[in-house]
């Protein structure tokens, strides 16, 4: 393949020769963070098998970015993933966003993701993502967030409080509660 500028992966991203779509979805990588927006836009409007390799294509440049050395590149891709989170996409391509967001983004992605603990369609997605991201800013939206929440979103809270590190006395770890009746005792007893 010819080397690949934003506008012919654009345009092979959105081929029907299925053949011609996957090369331009493997080598989406070096295209960079100029490439992340259009190809949300057809990663939520496309067809099911061009709005994949859209998805697709996104993913792989994220993972370009993310090598080890590229710490510039990491952030320009970051801040086009943030650009996609606005309540005007589609709550899949958010969720898939989020996805990429954590793998890639720092601190700077935390206000962003935060807000979204507060849309109930992608609180979860929101909340695995600070989960993920690095840094004591991430912690503390996580135990502002905890704070606030209601009574049954507190476990989950807790638990990726607990991931990171974060002892939570105050909030049962349902993991450890059994979801069947049995007959197993606690060592000890």
């Amino acid at each position: 393949m010819e080397e690949l500028t934003l506008e012919l992966l654009i345009e092979k991203i959105q081929s029907s020769n299925d053949g011609e779509r996957a090369a331009a979805r493997d080598a989406a990588g070096p295209v960079g963070a100029k490439a992340v927006v259009p190809l949300a836009k057809i990663a939520a409007t496309g067809d099911l098998e061009i709005a994949r390799a859209a998805n697709r294509a996104m993913q792989n440049i994220v993972y370009y970015a993310g090598r080890p050395g590229a710490e510039g590149e990491a952030k320009a891709v970051s801040a086009e993933l943030l650009k996609l989170l606005g309540d005007d996409q589609p709550a899949q391509l958010r969720r898939d966003v989020l996805w990429m967001t954590w793998q890639i983004a720092n601190g700077e992605a935390v206000d962003s993701v935060a807000a979204l603990l507060a849309k109930p369609e992608i609180h979860e997605d929101a909340r695995m993502c600070l989960e993920r991201l690095p840094g004591e800013k991430a912690t503390a939206a996580l135990q502002a967030e905890l704070a606030a929440a209601a009574e049954s979103d507190k476990p989950a809270l807790a638990h990726s409080l607990r991931v990171r590190g974060v002892e939570v006395p105050d909030v049962p770890d349902l993991r450890l509660k059994p979801v069947k009746k049995t007959a197993v005792q606690p060592v000890g007893r």
